[in-house]
């Protein structure tokens, strides 16, 4: 059953055509990866989906309802978070005054140190630096911080931008960990990821972006293997078989 529905989206910024009516569907309990170069439009659907950015025209629909001209807020207390790009945590607040935010709009004080304590349960690191300034956290602290800030506002589908930019391998690896054991959990997750690869074997359903239109779609693993997807984005080009010399 698709949880999230989006329906012939436009987005324009001025006269240039972001986003050129792409409809896409995000089934309930999956991974769903958004691919593409830069500039295809992947963080732009993010962003119209979070209420950041005007639509032109199209819908959005999420667990049956039209929410296509709800607010970012009403959108965060519905149950649609986003994990942004460059995690953007807050350097001068702790790690716990970083995850309180992420609560905002909550209002239960001890439902909110209830997720405290399931946050810290998925990520020790962070019970271990609570007191610490989060700009003087690693890179791969500071994403899981970000995640962490984003499922205090017990996220039903977590949209989450470029989560291992910047980061080393290993990190990377990490950070995949993570995707895949909060989506066993239940949490729907929408990615958009430069690492096409990474992206593609954790994905259950796939669609490649460019230049604002859907232009392929399958599984995770179908997509893995289109030699097109594998030329473009996974840098693993066919071998041309050489002539026999005489």
């Amino acid at each position: 059953m698709s949880l999230l529905t989006v329906s012939n989206l436009q987005v324009s910024y001025g006269g240039i055509e972001a986003l050129k009516g792409i409809s896409f569907d995000v089934e309930k309990g999956q991974i769903v990866t958004l691919i593409g170069a830069n500039g295809a439009g992947k963080s732009t659907t993010l962003r119209a989906i979070s209420g950041l950015v005007p639509i032109k025209t199209g819908a959005i629909n999420f667990d049956g309802r039209d929410i296509t001209s709800l607010d970012t807020s009403r959108l965060v207390s519905e149950g649609i978070v986003m994990v942004p790009e460059g995690r953007r945590v807050f350097a001068n607040l702790t790690v716990l005054e970083n995850l309180k935010i992420g609560a905002y709009l909550r209002k239960d004080p001890q439902e909110v140190a209830r997720t405290i304590d399931y946050v810290y349960e998925r990520f020790p690191r962070l019970k271990e630096r609570h007191w610490q300034l989060a700009g003087t956290l690693s890179g791969g602290e500071q994403q899981m911080l970000a995640v962490g800030r984003a499922l205090m506002a017990r996220p039903r589908l977590l949209m989450m931008d470029e989560p291992s930019l910047g980061l080393a391998p290993l990190v990377v690896r990490d950070i995949f960990a993570i995707i895949k054991m909060l989506a066993q959990e239940g949490i729907t997750i929408l990615l958009i990821e430069q690492n096409a690869n990474a992206a593609l074997r954790a994905a259950d359903s796939a669609y490649v972006l460019e230049t604002g239109r859907i232009t392929l779609s399958g599984t995770g693993t179908e997509l893995l293997n289109n030699q097109s997807v594998r030329d473009a984005y996974l840098g693993q080009k066919r071998e041309r078989k050489r002539p026999a010399q005489a």
